[in-house]
């Protein structure tokens, strides 16, 4: 069925933003507490990118653990992407106030995008992540609290723009293969309080190239499956294991090049975003002739509001910072049906992908959040 209005994620009571303040207040912390998690001396976090709640749902046979353990579904936030689901998780609030509201974004007064998940921008411009997100993180404020924070995940990730912008304060310990990750959570979470993050993205990469569903996919469902029983095998006394994953995924079958369309095209200066979350910056006048062109030509087929409408719909949370209003785009164009509108010029590989996510459909925001006790 395809979905006839945007599923608003449900900031401040059922968000990914809502789950990090719930463990800070589970570990001590005089933090809100709105999902309720139960007093832990120690939190770990099994992010599965990818890992949207109906495509867990739709192969229990593959994840009996998982399906086994149960829970509840979260929404990621908007756009449902892993810079801005991450920036989410890592700061406990919404895109609106943390400022990473999609993929690729305008930087204000340079002319040119910065892509948030790679941190690269052409030209040798750069953007320091302390300037881009300057919120103060969940780890930093676990560290102040006597909280032990680690993120357990790839050595190449270490440092990065992005790692910086939203991981700022805690412990990285590199870790590539399945045990090696297994492991460094276990270790971390034997010195309590310890706040754990282990992260896992292969999901992610082959739905995107491959799709979801299919054989490699199902591989890919599995090892995840078993790290997760793995990882809730390792829990000391008084711990907490939650699974969730930071957006879902959609297999698209129609693609429009927005580059090379002539109605799309004109009066376009910047095409940012991704395919299903499309920020488009318009030319200097052009704002309300290209919100005009992409809704006649996009009608029936994606959502396409202006940045105002964006903004008072809630779809970046109850408010977003007046200093990054300049980074959303103009108009914003939101696919709700099975199409991807690329852009193979700014984004090229992304133009070739078969698994798409960024959207508000129900398939794309909702993420599962599973818990594992043994408190």
């Amino acid at each position: 069925m395809v979905d006839t209005a945007p599923l608003i994620p449900a900031y401040g009571g059922a968000s990914l933003a809502d789950l990090p303040q719930s463990l800070l207040a589970a570990l001590g912390l005089d933090d809100p507490n709105p999902l309720g998690v139960l007093p832990a001396e120690s939190v770990c976090v099994f992010l599965v990118d990818g890992l949207g709640a109906a495509l867990l749902r739709a192969h229990p046979d593959t994840a009996p653990f998982l399906t086994a353990v149960g829970g509840r579904t979260l929404t990621a936030g908007f756009p449902a992407t892993t810079a801005t689901s991450l920036c989410s998780l890592g700061t406990g609030i919404p895109p609106g106030e943390h400022g990473m509201l999609g993929l690729m974004l305008a930087v204000p007064g340079t002319g040119r995008l910065l892509n948030c998940l790679r941190w690269t921008m052409p030209d040798g411009f750069a953007v320091t992540p302390e300037e881009w997100q300057p919120a103060p993180t969940v780890f930093q404020r676990a560290g102040q609290a006597g909280i032990s924070a680690s993120y357990v995940g790839p050595a190449a990730f270490k440092g990065t723009g992005l790692t910086e912008a939203v991981y700022r304060g805690v412990r990285h310990l590199a870790a590539d293969t399945v045990d090696e990750r297994v492991e460094a959570a276990r270790q971390a979470l034997l010195e309590p309080p310890a706040y754990v993050t282990v992260y896992y993205g292969d999901l992610d990469a082959v739905g995107h190239m491959c799709g979801w569903g299919g054989e490699e996919w199902l591989r890919q469902l599995a090892i995840v499956d078993r790290m997760a029983e793995r990882l809730a095998e390792a829990l000391p006394a008084g711990c907490a294991l939650f699974v969730t994953a930071d957006h879902g995924m959609v297999n698209v079958t129609a693609k429009l090049d927005a580059e090379s369309d002539p109605a799309l095209a004109a009066g376009v200066a910047l095409l940012g975003g991704e395919a299903r979350a499309r920020h488009v910056y318009a030319e200097e006048g052009a704002a309300a002739d290209v919100l005009a062109a992409w809704r006649e030509t996009l009608d029936g087929r994606a959502w396409v509001v202006s940045r105002q409408e964006a903004v008072e719909s809630g779809w970046f949370g109850p408010r977003v910072r007046a200093g990054w209003l300049p980074r959303i785009g103009d108009v914003l164009a939101v696919p709700y049906t099975d199409l991807a509108i690329t852009a193979p010029g700014v984004h090229r590989l992304e133009a070739e992908f078969v698994g798409y996510h960024g959207s508000m459909t129900a398939a794309e925001q909702h993420v599962p959040l599973l818990e594992v006790s043994t408190r």
